[in-house]
């Protein structure tokens, strides 16, 4: 008998989602939450849904609602200290956010190298996960649209307008732009030269996140773009949760 999973990865700014059977993925796409109403025409009676999210309570309440409108009983996913061979090494696995473990879990599935695990959302996750499967730890920091909103109501000087990169801005529109890119790329690759140094070989790095695409071109180093990596790793805990 086919079994029909929905997979949601509900993050800051909008929901991500997946159907797949058996080990087919056969749609995805994304939606914001202003039309979150549009998920009804996703789901069906019956779906087994499995959700990470780090929404309010409130969007997770109506998310729920209109799941259980359909008949859809979700399962919410939590963090844990193990997951197969891939081990959460936070001082308080609870306290990792569930979006980060399943990109850690989907990590360890497409390499079993040292690799680097970049998010790049509302908030940059740069996390480090050994050869060995285990998580070791990782920055947070804010992603392009809370730097610039923070530059703009902490400065009387910088005003609403779109940069360019440029490698010696000579306008602040272009020296807000290259200053955020220089600014989170350098995190990627001190951390990925960390991670590097610490395992002896030359780390992978996979990155998500609606902000790859702009400091993608500006990484001197190679990384692959895997845009449903959390979505990946819910189809993984999934599909134990069903086998057991």
């Amino acid at each position: 008998m086919k079994t029909r999973r929905l997979l949601l990865d509900a993050g800051n700014t909008r929901l991500k989602w997946a159907v797949v059977e058996n080990d087919a993925w056969l749609e995805q796409g994304h939606l914001a939450y202003a039309d979150l109403s549009r998920l009804t025409q996703v789901v069906r009676a019956g779906d087994a849904c499995f959700i990470a999210s780090v929404v309010k309570q409130d969007q997770a309440e109506q998310i729920g609602e209109l799941l259980g409108a359909v008949g859809v009983i979700p399962h919410w996913l939590k963090t844990e200290a193990q997951f197969q061979d891939v081990k959460n090494n936070y001082a308080n696995p609870r306290q990792l956010g569930v979006d980060r473990w399943m990109g850690l879990i989907a990590a360890r599935k497409r390499s079993q190298h040292p690799t680097l695990v970049v998010s790049a959302g509302t908030a940059m996750t740069v996390d480090a996960l050994s050869a060995e499967g285990v998580f070791l730890g990782g920055l947070i920091v804010p992603g392009f649209a809370l730097m610039q909103a923070s530059l703009r109501e902490g400065t009387a000087g910088i005003a609403d307008g779109a940069g360019t990169w440029q490698a010696f801005p000579r306008c602040t529109a272009d020296a807000v732009q290259s200053g955020l890119v220089a600014a989170l790329c350098g995190a990627i690759q001190q951390q990925h030269a960390r991670l590097s140094e610490m395992a002896g070989v030359q780390a992978h790095c996979l990155m998500t996140g609606g902000g790859a695409s702009v400091l993608l071109p500006h990484l001197s180093l190679t990384v692959e773009q895997v845009p449903a990596l959390v979505l990946e790793g819910v189809e993984l805990v999934s599909r134990e949760s069903e086998a057991g």
